[in-house]
């Protein structure tokens, strides 16, 4: 495995978490390997690569739900984590309601359906916050895409986190709900009531709705290829040693978009549209 690093532009802070040569494995099988980066506050990082380049398995490191054979994660001293599944793994016909799904990120012995008018009151901001004002009571499979979205994000944030960690957050969903969740979560990045933004950690496969349009890129397969803005990691030297075939990258409207197959034809339609 090549290993390129760009160095991505940081922010002021001690690291929230960082990825000291961590190895981890299942069973007798390495799946990451000497993997080495950091998340500081504020920063908003998205891990791309194929499937089975061990994208999940770094998060499990990370929120400390698997051990690393080799190396270290060094957390911050007090820092909250928060995880926002695949929604593919939700079943949708459990009878809850969005108020409910949010409730259960409280500790076990304030456990639903006991819940206080204060915290009920806490919920409903949350909600509100996120666009789900007056949908408390509803059933979540009523929900749109982005509306489920948002509501796992809503339990998520009860929790107060510092970092924010989602796995494949618009995987297997319309262009409309991808570029919803993407502004929910720059703005939850951005700032929060109490003036801070959370730092958010997430893994996608989107190259060119979601990855393209956030601040730091993190090439992966089973380690580090490439770390840096979407300008500097996407491209062709780079995504070809992720993903294991040659890839086009061309600029439009200041944004590299990647091209796997017809590069051709979309270099002409882009041409034509005066990109």
């Amino acid at each position: 495995m090549v290993k390129v690093d760009i160095p991505p532009a940081r922010l002021a802070g001690e690291p929230l978490v960082a990825f000291d040569h961590v190895s981890c494995a299942y069973g007798s099988s390495t799946v990451i390997d000497a993997v080495d980066f950091a998340i500081v506050p504020g920063e908003f990082v998205g891990i791309v690569g194929p499937s089975g380049s061990g994208k999940t398995t770094v998060l499990r490191a990370l929120l400390g739900a698997l051990a690393p054979v080799h190396g270290q994660v060094h957390r911050k001293a007090g820092l909250r984590l928060a995880y926002v599944p695949q929604l593919e793994t939700v079943d949708w016909n459990f009878p809850v309601t969005v108020r409910e799904v949010v409730s259960m990120s409280r500790p076990s012995r304030t456990w639903w359906p006991r819940t206080s008018a204060a915290e009920i009151r806490e919920i409903d901001e949350v909600l509100e916050r996120l666009g789900l004002g007056g949908l408390a009571g509803r059933h979540i499979r009523e929900l749109s895409g982005g509306q489920q979205q948002r509501v796992f994000l809503a339990r998520a944030l009860m929790q107060k986190p510092d970092l924010l960690v989602l796995d494949e957050p618009t995987a297997g969903v319309d262009v409309r709900t991808r570029h919803e969740v993407l502004h929910v979560l720059a703005d939850l990045n951005e700032a929060t009531p109490d003036g801070d933004g959370v730092a958010i950690v997430l893994t996608t496969h989107d190259l060119n709705g979601l990855a393209a349009h956030l601040p730091r890129v993190i090439c992966f397969n089973r380690t580090v290829i490439a770390d840096g803005s979407p300008n500097e990691v996407l491209r062709p030297y780079f995504l070809e040693r992720t993903y294991g075939a040659p890839m086009e990258v061309l600029q439009h409207g200041g944004m590299p978009v990647v091209v796997e197959h017809g590069a051709d034809d979309l270099r002409e339609r882009l041409s034509r549209r005066g990109a």
